[in-house]
């Protein structure tokens, strides 16, 4: 059995699925391809955070348009995907800390950002039961939030299913076709061949093993994250907390009540592994806490592992490779849900009108990763 498509994408993540949406848009006949099940790698595992607080102009930029696109979700799908404004507030325990958010505000505020920089009873006005010991002040944004990848997630898939696109499930591609320079497609496990003008790598915590199918490497790894939630619980604040403490964590309170958060571990732990520890959650447990003691009394429902698909930089690899109609979108490094819906519009703007949006070096695959995100 053989078929052709316009375009062929590898993974139906967030990534993938917006992807597929916005080149569906466009007239394209798409196919999107997954091992699994739509948003079973690294989507349905995050906790659901938007901000465009970001140290850079080009993931600024990115940003102003996913959050312009998550603004509108509900009436391009016709549902609700709990979008929420509820702002993100990061906190400062060090000067160097609370110096570094003041010198990235000030590129953030020439963006058009609604930045603000807090005392800490102006903290404590953002979120009252906040523990405020050893806090200097902090960062908010109050047009930051959130909203649920499920839901996300099944808006795309409704609205690729409108079109002539294509999404299958449970299957799996063993074999890119290349010939001298240019893909040509696909094989599957099995040896079903699917031809493609053009095959986008949106592979999430694998996006480095699919490539090396066509030959070409990338700087992508995995590395294992947990998270948590818990009951539903009183309206106890309305932002995301960060805090960038080596033993901190970040955390929010959902629509419904239920808090949901996660920490980055110290060493990291690479691999794709979706198992959950005992540590994780007793740390979390008390880290959360030293936070917001109010929380002592919520009973964690459950956690869980997910894979950060990372870079050496902590930016996403968005762009065309040297092998024809071979194009990268991933290297999201824990951003991916935020990102999706400025990603899926500009990778289809690179393929089909070969033009980037704006600077686009902090995103190219030949660059040199020396610059690192600040506020990861």
């Amino acid at each position: 059995m053989t078929d052709t498509f316009d375009t062929i994408i590898i993974g139906s993540g967030v990534i993938g699925l917006s992807a597929a949406h916005h080149l569906s848009k466009r007239g394209l006949k798409v196919l999107v391809l997954e091992k699994n099940f739509p948003g079973s790698g690294s989507t349905t595992r995050c906790i659901g955070g938007i901000r465009q607080q970001f140290s850079t102009e080009a993931s600024i930029k990115l940003m102003q348009e996913s959050m312009k696109q998550f603004q509108q979700m509900e009436e391009e799908f016709g549902f609700s995907v709990e979008f929420y404004q509820g702002g993100y507030l990061f906190l400062a325990y060090s000067q160097v800390n609370l110096d570094s958010f003041k010198t990235v505000a000030r590129l953030q505020k020439s963006l058009g950002l609604d930045i603000r920089i807090l005392s800490i009873q102006e903290c404590l006005e953002i979120v009252p039961c906040l523990n405020p010991e050893n806090l200097l002040g902090g960062v908010y944004s109050p047009d930051d939030g959130q909203a649920y990848p499920f839901k996300v997630i099944a808006g795309y898939i409704q609205e690729i299913r409108k079109t002539q696109s294509v999404i299958r499930s449970f299957v799996e591609v063993t074999e890119m076709i290349v010939e001298g320079e240019r893909i040509m497609g696909v094989i599957l496990k099995g040896g079903e061949k699917i031809f493609g003008d053009t095959v986008i790598n949106a592979a999430g915590p694998w996006a480095g093993e699919v490539s090396q199918m066509a030959g070409v490497e990338l700087p992508i790894f995995p590395e294992k994250h947990e998270a948590l939630i818990t009951d539903r619980q009183e309206r106890l604040f309305e932002t995301m907390i960060v805090d960038y403490r080596p033993d901190g964590c970040y955390f929010q309170q959902l629509i419904n009540g239920q808090i949901i958060g996660c920490y980055t571990p110290i060493p990291n732990q690479p691999g794709t592994d979706t198992g959950s520890s005992k540590e994780f959650l007793i740390e979390m447990s008390k880290r959360t806490i030293r936070l917001i003691p109010e929380l002592n009394r919520a009973k964690v429902l459950r956690h869980w592992g997910g894979s950060y698909s990372m870079t050496p930089d902590g930016s996403p690899i968005v762009d065309k490779t040297d092998i024809a109609g071979y194009y990268v979108a991933a290297g999201m490094s824990g951003h991916g849900f935020m990102f999706s819906p400025a990603i899926g519009k500009y990778i289809s703007d690179i393929i089909i009108d070969n033009q980037y949006p704006f600077d686009w070096d902090e995103f190219k695959l030949k660059r040199n990763f020396s610059q690192s995100e600040l506020m990861k």
